[in-house]
């Protein structure tokens, strides 16, 4: 075991509350514990546990991480353009598949996608399944969807795991994959080294650990430099194969930032992709105030087409979210209001979801299919599926 200072010397993020605070030095404290019994933590191990710890965890806690009051802002956070694109395509989808289709929406955030998605479906899912494990955010997706009309309430239910028998239908799940926890590693002149979590004076500290065997088979065919730092998904063809293990007929609709894995692992992204968010600020230390930060990494659509494959889906779809917005001719809405204000509040969310400098090539979206071989409309134009 190697200790390595991965760090930043300053950061420059609000403080938190004394609340806050105790909620994290409580999980720290129940972190350092399992180390001192078992030794240096696997970064992924550490990335779930700062997660979803219950009632510690980030998403496992009270505390509110989604929109103004929050940490980030999703896109569906942003206004109801983001859920009219999507249901352009799943209103396509679902035209081909039996009439007691199912959406399921892994990981629903605050429910805002759900609230704007269904009156957009027509026909609306026989069930929305929504599969959230945290109990705070589930009472907060029924908080948002008490607007809705009671026959589309009704079609809502919440779930534990996906479907295990036979069934047709729609999985979306929107920023998603970057929450999976991932291997952190650094290159060596010896190879590939785990990065881990340490326990050092009650602080928590970077290491590196023997690399798990599959981390080694993924990254030494990449050829990186010494000294390049980046990660890798163990978890996501699990969750690839855990959502479409059962779906007879559809599709997964997959919208999340990242990039395909020739840029991902680019060699200029010598430090990877890991991003932390705390109260609309972006940093890049998973070790600081454990519990009270978002903590993500870019996905590698690469990875995730191939985990697709090994499942029995197809690829049938890779492209931006402005190639998803453009495509569903969401632009075609921004001039169908009398009202002047409501007019400018579109245009300037179209930009925000559109625009590169802001979400439109940052966010991807990845269409995968099982027994659907129609092209799903107006995507073709904008296809980056060659890049995958």
């Amino acid at each position: 075991m190697i200790i390595v200072n991965l760090r930043p010397s300053t950061l420059t993020l609000p403080s938190p509350s004394e609340a806050e605070q105790t909620i994290s030095q409580a999980l720290q404290q129940r972190l350092i514990a399992s180390i001192n019994a078992d030794g240096p933590m696997p970064f992924d191990v550490y990335m779930a546990r700062a997660l979803y710890e219950p009632e510690l965890g980030y998403y496992s806690g009270p505390r509110v991480q989604f929109g103004s009051d929050g940490d980030f802002v999703t896109s569906p956070e942003q206004g109801h353009l983001f859920a009219h694109a999507l249901a352009v395509q799943i209103n396509a989808i679902s035209a081909t598949l039996d009439p007691d289709w199912m959406l399921l929406e892994p990981g629903a955030g605050s429910g805002a996608l759900a609230a704007e998605l269904l009156p957009a479906l027509n026909p609306p899912p026989a069930r929305y399944l929504i599969l959230e494990p945290s109990p705070h955010l589930r009472e907060a997706q029924r908080q948002r969807l008490q607007h809705l009309d009671q026959a589309l309430r009704n079609r809502v239910e919440w779930v534990m795991q996906p479907p295990d028998q036979p069934w047709q239908g729609v999985v979306v799940a929107n920023e998603v994959l970057d929450a999976l926890p991932v291997k952190r590693f650094e290159m060596t002149d010896h190879g590939v080294a785990e990065l881990a979590v340490n326990g050092n004076n009650d602080r928590l500290t970077w290491c590196r650990i023997e690399p798990h065997a599959e981390l080694v088979k993924a990254i030494e065919p990449l050829k990186l430099p010494p000294g390049y730092c980046s990660e890798w998904s163990p978890a996501m063809p699990y969750w690839i194969n855990q959502l479409s293990a059962a779906l007879s007929k559809g599709v997964l609709l997959l919208v999340d930032y990242g990039y395909p894995r020739q840029e991902f692992y680019h060699p200029d992204r010598t430090q990877g992709t890991l991003v932390c968010h705390y109260r609309h600020r972006a940093h890049f230390d998973p070790l600081l105030w454990p519990g009270l930060n978002d903590v993500s990494a870019f996905v590698d659509f690469t990875a995730v087409a191939e985990a697709a494959h090994q499942a029995g889906l197809q690829v049938l779809e890779f492209t931006t979210q402005a190639g998803l917005l453009l495509g569903s001719g969401i632009h075609e809405q921004l001039h169908q209001h009398e009202d002047l204000r409501q007019q400018l509040t579109m245009v300037a969310e179209f930009k925000r979801l559109m625009l590169p400098g802001e979400m439109g090539e940052k966010f991807k979206l990845l269409a995968l299919g099982r027994g659907f071989t129609e092209t799903l409309p107006g995507l073709m134009e904008w296809s980056q599926r060659h890049r995958l």
